[in-house]
This record gives structure tokens, sequence and C-alpha cells, in this order.
């Protein structure tokens, strides 16, 4: 007789095959047909307030990994956190404006600022920004990220930029906001000015030289003689302060040299010629010119660098006919060059800050394209009026050499600053700039004071922020583009006066929030006055507006406020930003300092920073290295589903690698969990949702009691925003307790007892309380399958909700916790030693052909410690069910060294035909008496 139709075997419509790259739309399409993410808000309206406020990626290109890995980690939270009750929007932003999107689109359209007018220019980046803001919200959409995507909030639109303009008022208002001809960070390439978070560092090969500086006034009272010469611009090329740098072109700009004051320098002979320089970097000199250098005299920085100019050691400039002042200065580092800086302070920010402090000129003769252009030098021997400030470098050390200046010049490679967008080198450059002002009112302290109250994940995070704002300069607001806000400044074309004034600001931010910005571009000046508006310096009426705009860090760091207008008493509510770590010195510390500024408060309670994404190697991606991995290519071949999995399985605090071989490992632990989702699925086709006498076995028992401790641990780790530690905890449930143990225990229970038996119907409600219980915690992250495995579910009349969102997570603890067991999962740990050794006895006899199957076997066990006799004789009715094999015999003897003895043997016995399990005899139908019952 054939008995495969009369066991129960699983039905099941969810697939093993998972075919997610089809099956996603569909299900994304079924949240958005049935308004599942608006149901969850309705949901949770009146409960407690969790808001993850999205951080705006440009609008200027397809998403990349990091993209999904940062989305795919908000919605993980999000999710989670409406599953737990809390009332959870997500609204969706864009960063719009800014050099970013300006330089993607000049190169698009291969012009230059000059062949188009702004406001056509502004159009047409509008156009740019909003048809990525498009591309970008599908992409997001495909990875299964919920919120509110059809009210993002944009930074050009008219109410954002509303915010902007009455931000930047209340800065003003509170003495914030000044102008200033100041050293920023200037890109000679995009030809504007860079805050400290628009540069990112790289390796750089750089000249390396020592130049010589002669000396032609000693300071008073200094105790060595040499002949100097009686006219400060005649070289006696006897006696030289060394210096060293790395920047060559920033020499014609040099004003004083910066002294340490309490440390040792020396004078050392080289020939007929005398050189000054720090007693610690003597030896290091000595090694690079490869001479010994003896030294004259010792002497202290104070006894040649002093405050007053009449009084301080003066030198000749090398190549041109000024002076430089010697000034005394703590923070000249001892470790490194010569002990003596060479100062610009037009090239610098401590070269400026010492030059404000001894009223030396913020002398800059460089130009917005980097080339020289102080007509002084025209006359020079020195050609380099014209010329480029990197092609400079070679003339001036060539012109040093020439002029026996340059006692060594090699490279080096050493990190630099470099433009974030077009990557190319920086300088830093003294123009008339707009800067906020960090130390006004005590906004340094405050800012530190801010951080302290906030809660970082991880929390190394905190240092990190805290160091960076200690340390960081006034925030340069201005910048020469065309595409952002504009800085809402007037000057008056007679007189020069700069006018940023409440009333002016006001009315511009009226006429912004109907017109938006564009509209400072369009119209003439008078839109923006006061009716009948003088200048108040020399009574003029003819006014300008300013030309340059905001840094587009502002505009994101104002982005807090469009939560006002979802929860008015938002400032009570609990909120976290979750970004890359790069945007300590960014988004968070510009929206931390906006924010402080205006309203004395952080704009956020918590906040989550995670690693970037590299290679399986640890190298960062990067088109040459063909290393780039695109999440297209992975939902693609894979799903979307994959990428989730990948995000949630990882360190996020660490950097984030991804390669070919990552995903394929990914994809088989996706199969695994699906396998499981599916065997459940498979054996409850006909399970009937209500309480029917049953009785759960031991096994049973121990599975529930173990699945209340699995509960208890995934949320910790939601809680604790650990969710590779999620993912670990459901995945080694599902392989090594499901699969590798409890579904193989089970399989002769589901399918050979009769469909409604006890012991089957008690497995099925076990099954059923690991599906109902687990899949909601599993669909944060594989939300693709938890929804598919729910609908099928559903389906089978055993779940409720309409979606696996629609669940309460707070329940599925309560209605589980009365299964736990703490002395019956501790007994199960000694009981599953014993089947470890059965396992290792079972592979010897498969390798030796002696068994199959591990049904064709009988266990005999030898008992000694009193512990595991316990668990023994209680788990002995269920013993051979729990090792998968016909027969069980047990000897319970007195207590040895070991715990216990395991043989395993070929059982000699009859198989039954329908169940497989071998006894001594058949019963007269040839089949065993259970599957008699059975039939």
């Amino acid at each position: 007789m054939d008995y495969s139709t009369t066991v129960n075997l699983p039905k099941t419509n969810f697939s093993m095959k998972a075919n997610l790259a089809q099956k996603e739309p569909q299900i994304i399409k079924f949240w958005q047909e049935n308004k599942i993410y608006q149901k969850i808000l309705q949901k949770n309206v009146n409960n407690p307030v969790f808001i993850l406020h999205d951080g705006p990626p440009y609008a200027n290109g397809r998403i990349h990994i990091g993209h999904a890995l940062n989305k795919i980690l908000k919605d993980i939270v999000v999710k989670y956190k409406s599953m737990s009750g809390f009332y959870s929007p997500f609204i969706p932003g864009w960063d719009c404006h800014g050099l970013p999107i300006e330089y993607q689109l000049f190169k698009e359209l291969k012009i230059t600022k000059e062949q188009i007018s702004q406001v056509e220019f502004r159009k047409k980046a509008k156009d740019y920004a909003q048809k990525y803001v498009e591309i970008q919200k599908e992409e997001f959409i495909r990875l299964g990220v919920f919120g509110d995507w059809d009210n993002p909030y944009l930074t050009m639109s008219h109410q954002y930029e509303k915010n902007i303009i009455s931000t930047f008022t209340k800065l003003v208002e509170e003495g914030y906001v000044v102008r200033r001809n100041k050293p920023v960070f200037w890109c000679i390439n995009c030809e504007t000015s860079l805050a400290e978070a628009e540069v990112e560092y790289e390796d750089k090969t750089s000249d390396s030289i020592y130049v010589k500086f002669p000396v032609v006034q000693l300071a008073r009272n200094f105790g060595f003689r040499i002949d100097l010469p009686s006219d400060k611009f005649v070289d006696t090329e006897k006696l030289f302060i060394l210096i060293w740098t790395t920047t060559p072109w920033t020499l014609p700009a040099n004003l004083a040299l910066a002294i340490k004051p309490d440390a040792k320098y020396v004078v050392v002979k080289n020939e007929d010629e005398y050189y000054i320089l720090i007693s610690t970097r003597v030896e290091h000199l000595e090694s690079i010119i490869n001479k010994k250098l003896p030294v004259i005299k010792e002497f202290y920085g104070t006894e040649i660098a002093k405050e007053q100019k009449e009084s301080t050691t003066i030198c000749k400039h090398p190549f041109i006919e000024r002076v430089s002042y010697c000034i005394p200065y703590e923070n000249v580092a001892t470790d490194e060059g010569t002990g003596v800086i060479h100062i610009a302070p037009g090239h610098g920010e401590e070269d400026y800050l010492l030059g404000i402090k001894y009223n030396l000129p913020i002398y800059s003769p460089v130009d917005s394209k980097g080339r020289f252009n102080d007509e002084m030098f025209k006359a020079l021997e020195l050609k380099i009026y014209g010329e480029q400030v990197y092609k400079a470098n070679q003339i001036i050390i060539e012109y040093l050499k020439k002029k026996d200046k340059l006692l060594f010049a090699n490279k080096i490679v050493h990190s630099y600053p470099h433009c974030w967008r077009c990557k190319k080198p920086v300088i830093f450059r003294a123009t008339p700039q707009w800067f906020l002002l960090i130390d006004n009112k005590n906004l340094r302290q405050k800012l530190l004071e801010e951080i302290k109250k906030v809660s970082w994940i991880p929390k190394e995070a905190q240092n990190r922020i805290s160091s960076m704002v200690e340390s960081r300069p006034d925030w340069c607001l201005s910048r020469q583009r065309y595409w952002g806000v504009p800085i809402a400044a007037i000057y008056c074309k007679n007189c020069g006066t700069v006018y940023l004034r409440k009333e002016i600001l006001q009315q511009v931010e009226e006429i912004f929030a109907k017109e938006g910005s564009d509209s400072w571009f369009i119209y003439d000046v008078e839109k923006f006055l006061p009716k009948g508006f003088k200048c108040e310096v020399c009574g003029s009426t003819n006014f300008e507006k300013e030309k340059d705009i905001l840094d587009v860090w502002y505009d994101s760091s104002v982005s807090y406020k469009i939560l006002e207008s979802i929860l008015p008493d938002i400032s009570s509510q609990n909120i976290m930003y979750l970004e890359g770590s790069d945007q300590h010195r960014g988004w968070f510390q510009v929206s931390l300092i906006v924010s402080t500024a205006t309203q004395n408060k952080a704009p956020y309670n918590e906040v989550l920073t995670h690693g970037f994404v590299v290679d399986g190697e640890g190298r960062k991606m990067s088109k040459s290295l063909g290393n780039v991995v695109a999440p297209q290519d992975i939902i693609q071949h894979h799903g979307a589903e994959i990428l989730r999995l990948w995000t949630a399985s990882t360190d996020y605090t660490l950097d984030v690698r991804i390669s070919k071989e990552i995903v394929e490992r990914l994809v088989e632990t996706y199969r695994k969990i699906r396998n499981t989702l599916r065997y459940i699925l498979g054996n409850l086709y006909d399970f009937i949702f209500e309480e029917k006498n049953f009785e759960f076995d031991l096994l049973d028992k121990y599975i529930l009691s173990k699945l209340v401790t699995i509960v208890d641990e995934i949320i910790d780790a939601y809680e604790n925003y650990a969710f590779h530690k999620v993912v670990n905890t459901i995945t080694t449930f599902f392989i090594k307790d499901l699969s590798n143990f409890y579904f193989d225990v089970l399989k002769d229970k589901l399918y050979t007892y009769p469909k409604s038996s006890p012991q089957r119907v008690a497995s099925q409600k076990v099954l059923h309380t690991i599906f109902v219980s687990l899949v909601p915690f599993l669909s944060p992250i594989l939300s693709f399958t938890a929804e598919e495995a729910w609908q099928e579910a559903k389906k089978l009349g055993f779940v409720n909700e309409e979606s696996v969102f629609l669940v309460d997570l707070t329940k599925i603890k309560h209605r589980i916790e009365k299964y736990k067991d703490e002395k019956l999962e501790k007994e199960m740990k000694l009981l599953l030693e014993i089947k470890d050794e059965v396992n290792l006895q079972l592979e010897k006899l498969r390798k030796d052909d002696i068994v199959g199957s591990s049904l064709e076997a009988e266990v005999k066990l030898k008992i000694f410690n009193k512990e595991y006799k316990d668990v023994v004789k209680k788990f002995e009715p269920i013993l051979a069910s729990i090792f998968i094999v016909s027969s069980v015999k047990i000897e319970y003897l007195e207590e040895e060294e070991k715990n216990f003895i395991v043989e395993v043997h070929k059982f000699d016995g009859v198989k039954c035909p329908r169940c497989w399990v071998y006894y001594k005899n058949l019963t007269d139908k040839d089949v065993c008496e259970k599957c008699v019952n059975a039939l």
C-alpha cells in the first residue's frame, strides 16, 4: 500500500523560492493601496510620541549603498517604535540647494557661471533637484521604507525658505551674525568659500621646504653679536631664522614669524652661516641636510620674540622688499618643522588671529581662481603675477634656490583638506564673508552643555562631537554661488554701509513665504526695503542686494522647524537623529548650533551614528578600484530584503562591509529564515484557531519557554538599537533550536499522528505561538517576508490583523510569559549534551555505512550523575523522539567521573512503512500500533 497519501505532509503557498525581486513591488502596492502607514499612525495617534527626524540627502543622483544603509536603519527604528505603540510619523526630506547640485548641473549643462543668468540657472537647478527627489523617493520606497512620501520636506519649498530666514533673523537679532575679512577654506575650482563640514581630508603630495629669513635687527639685550646692516632691506647673509612650510605659495603673504616664548632655541653654525631654530629640531635638521651643526648659543624664545615691534627681532622677507616681525605665540609646535611658524594673516586661521592681535594687515594677494593678483608682483624679478598658487609653488622654490634662501626641499605626503564636491585641494584665503560667532553669548559652552544632555549611540560619539565643538572656528555662512537661499543683506552703493536688520529680514521672510527665494534675484532691491528707507550714514537711497547665498549646511540645520508643523509641542518630545559618523562635524553639529542659539536647547534627545560602507576588504568604495556596490543591482538580483538583512546583520557602529561574497552568505541566511517560516506555515494548514483539549509535552514546554527567553533578548536588542543581535537571536533560534532540532522531532507527530490528535494539535499550537510571536518582531527588519508570511497566515485564518505592522509588540511578551520555565531550560541544557553525543556517534555509524537514517539506530545510556539521572527520568517517555531513534535503553548506575556514557547501535527491528520508525514487531496490519490508530 502507498502510505504517502495517508500522512499529513506540509501544504502552503508560501514558496521555498522567494522571488523577492518580483514579489516585493506587489507587497509595496498592498501597503500603499491599503494605507498601512496611515493606519499605523491612526492606531497610535493618542500614544506617546517618538520622532526619528530624517537628515536630508542631496537631490543630485540615484541613491548609493550608503543611502540604503541609512534609510533602512531609520525604517527599522521607526517600525519597531510604531509597533511598540509610539506615535512615530516619518517625514522624509531632501537637501535641494547647494554646491553638490550646482556643481553636477554645471557639469551636465557643460557651461560656466558666466554663460547663464542666475535666474535662468536657478530655474534649471530647481527642476534638476525635483527630478532627483522623485527618483530617490521611488528608490527609497522600493527598499520597503515607510513614511509620508506624498508630503516630504524640501529645503527649496517656500515654507522651508521662510523658516531659513526666520531663524537667521533670530541669529542676527542676538548678535551672532557678523561680516569679516577673514581666511576661510576656499575652493579655487568651484570659486567659493567652504565650511569646515564641506572639506574632506585626503592624502596629498606637497612640497616641504626649509627657508632662510635673514635677520636684520636682533631683539634688545639679546646676547649674541654679529655684524648686522643698518638698512633693514640689506641682507648680510650671515644670520637667519629658519622656517618650514608645505605651502610655498603663502610666502608672498608672509608678515611675521611666530616663536614659542617658553621653548629653548639655539643658534647653530653651518659653515659661514648661522641659523636660529628650536633646540628639539636640530637633530632632525642635521639628518636631512646630512651635516653636523654646532650649537653656538642657547636661549629662550622670549629673548628674540617681543610683543612690541620696536623691541623684537626683525627679519627681511626672502624675496620681497618687506620686513617680517618675530612675535611670541604659545601654540608653536616643538615636534615639527623648525619651531618657527611663518605667519600669513590672510591665509590661515591661527595666522589671522595673530594678525588681529599684533595689528598686522589681513593680506591675501590671491583672487577667487587662486591667482596672484597684487599689482606690486608685476615689478618683482619673481614672476608669479597671474599664476595659480599651485603652479607658483615651483616658481617660488626655484627663485629661493637662486637667491640662496632655500636650505632644503623635498616632497611629503600628508593629510590635506579637499573640496567635498570637486575633490580638489582647497586653500585658505581671506575674503569678506558672513560668519556665525561661536563664542558670542557663551554659545560654545552652551553647546558643550547640551551635548551632555543627549543620549549618544555609540557612547564614544559624545567625546567626538565635544572635541569638534571645543576647537571649531566661527562658522562661515556665506557662499559665492548661484543656487541657495540669499543672505538678505543690503549695501549702500554710495558709502558701502551694510544693513542686516530685523525689519528688512521680516519683509524678506514674508515675500519668501509667498514666492520663494527666487524673488531675491528677480526683483529690484526696493521690493525688500521699508518704504522711504535711506542710508543712515550718507542719506543715499541707492542700494544693492548681497550676492552671496547661505551655506547649504545652514539650510539643513533648521530642518527641525518642520517638526513644529506636525507636533506643536515638539520641544517636549523624544527626537532622534540618525546619520553617518561624518555628521558629527556636519548636520548634527550645525543643527545643534542653530537650535541652541535660537531656542537654548539641542534639537534632539538621541543621536545614533553608523559607519561608512566599505568593500569586503575594508577599502573605501571608488570607481577607480571597481569595488562600488550599487543597491539597485542587489535589488534586481536578490531583492531589497537582502539589503535590509545586510543592514540589520552588521554592527553599524563600525564601518560596514559589503561584497558579492557577503551578499551570497546573507542570501543563504535568508533562505534558512524563509524555510523556517515555510515549515511553520506548511504545518498549520489545518490548524483551527481556538483553544482545544491538548497537553504540551516536555519538549513543547521547553521550546515555548525558550521562545519567552528569545523574545526578551529581542526586545532588549531593539531597545538598544542592536539590530545585529536581533538578527542573530532570531536566526540562531530558527536554525539551531527549530530547524536542526525541534522540527526534526516534530515530524513524527505532525505527519503521522491523526490530524486532530491532542499530540499533533499541541505541536501545531507551539508552531502557531512561535509564528505570531516572532514574525512581528522580524517585520521591522525583513518587512517584505514578514508581510508575505502574515498574509498567508491570514488566509489560513489564524491571524486577524490586516498587516503584520498593525500588531502590538508590547502584547506579545505578556501573552507568552506564562510559558517561562527556567528550571526546564536548565534541564534541557543537560539533555542536549547527551543528544550532542548521540549525534556524534550516529554520524560515525553513517560514515561506516552501518545506518542511513537515525531511526535505524538504538541508543543505550548509562547515567551516573544524579542531576543527569533526574533529567533523563523526567524525559524518559519522549527520549526516543528527542534523539530521533527507534529505541532508547537506560541504565542508572552509581556515580563515576563521567556524567554519562552513550552507546549507539543499529536497531534489530522492522521498519513501519508509514512512519519509518523501527519496532521489534508490527501489527497484523503491517504497520505500527500508532499508525493503525491514525489510519
